[in-house]
Formats: structure tokens, sequence, C-alpha cells
């Protein structure tokens, strides 16, 4: 996906180098501590990470009842899992599930920023936050997935969803073919973040 767009090659070490200013600025001001930041960072990636969401969709693949309940639901849904404590919490209590299904695909975008479902995938990549990718992706949402390899019959209706401070998508992706027998932890190896945005299609058994 990054490679969709034209990142001056500086971009990292650019951002890495403002997040240290303003950190330091932070503590100076006694509003953090030295240890705030790696403790945040650290739960992100322990915690509330897209692996959450692909226990979900492995879920709601081999159950049409909670699929239904998370579409109807999607907190009330989740609870039901044994998932890390804190999925209600940083934006867990805004998320909301779509659901790809034979002539319809979902797509999320946030054209405001960058609002993402950050218990169910954690933090947002760089791509989704790219003006280029929101601006396009609203306007001609159906071209921009061919571009990303997603083919998708003429037939199929695209379906655009913005994620704000009041819902925050993410999107169940159609379980592929072939996976039949196959048990969750398996199907949840098969989910990408991107299959969950909608860029992508869920992995194919085949082709891992």
């Amino acid at each position: 996906m990054t490679a969709q767009f034209g990142y001056p090659s500086d971009r990292e070490e650019t951002s890495a180098a403002q997040v240290r200013a303003l950190e330091a600025l932070l503590i100076e001001k006694g509003v953090i501590t030295s240890g705030t930041v790696d403790k945040v960072l650290g739960y992100f990636e322990s915690e509330m990470t897209p692996l959450n969401g692909r226990k979900i969709v492995a879920r709601a693949w081999t159950d049409p009842e909670f699929a239904r309940r998370l579409a109807a639901d999607t907190p009330t849904a989740v609870a039901e899992l044994d998932l890390p404590d804190g999925m209600a919490g940083a934006e867990g209590e805004h998320i909301a599930a779509v659901v790809n299904e034979p002539g319809i695909h979902n797509l999320v975008i946030c054209t405001l920023c960058s609002c993402f479902p950050w218990p169910v995938l954690g933090l947002p990549p760089y791509w989704y936050k790219d003006p280029v990718f929101r601006a396009r992706a609203a306007r001609e949402p159906r071209k921009v997935l061919t571009e990303l390899g997603v083919a998708l019959d003429d037939d199929t209706e695209v379906r655009v969803w913005d994620s704000s401070g009041h819902s925050r998508w993410f999107v169940v992706p159609e379980r592929p073919a072939g996976t039949e027998g196959m048990s969750e932890a398996e199907l949840a190896e098969l989910v990408t973040t991107e299959s969950m945005i909608g860029v992508a299609l869920a992995d194919s058994p085949a082709g891992r």
C-alpha cells in the first residue's frame, strides 16, 4: 500500500524528530513523564492490535448469528469474545462493523483526518492518512480499488464509509473460497489489516 503514494524518503525520520521534540516539551512542562509514551506505544503493540480484528472476523465467518450481532451492535458483540481488556475504551465504544457479501464491497476512509478503530486494527498506517488516498477513495472508489488490485464485478456495489469520532468503521471481508473445515485460528491468519479497511480482499489459503 505505501508504495502507491509518493512519500518523501525522509518522512519517517522527520516525523520521529517532531515527535521527540513534542515529547521533550511535554516532559519539560510536566504534562507527561519519560515513560508515558513508551507505555502507550507498548499498549498498542501488545494489546490493541490487528490480531483482535482478525479474531473478530474469523468468528463472524464461522458463526452467522455472531456476524449479524456484530453488524447490529458491534461493541456488544465484540464484548462476547475473549479479547484484551480495554476493547471498549480508547475509541472502542465507537467501533462499527460492515460486512462484505456477494454484490457488496465496503471501503473505509476518513475524509476529516485519520479516525480509526484502534482496538480492532491498531494505529492507522501512513497511507490511510494520505490526503490523496482520502480524496480519491471518496470521489472514485472503484478506480482506486482497481489500482490496488481489488478486481470487482461491474455489478458489485461499492459502499464507502467515512469514519469519524462518532463511528469508527471496519470491514468484515468475504470469507475466501476453499476454507471449509479450517479452524478459527487458521482463518484468522487469512485476515489482513488492509482487508479490514476494504482496500484488499482476505488472503486465499492457496496463496499462503
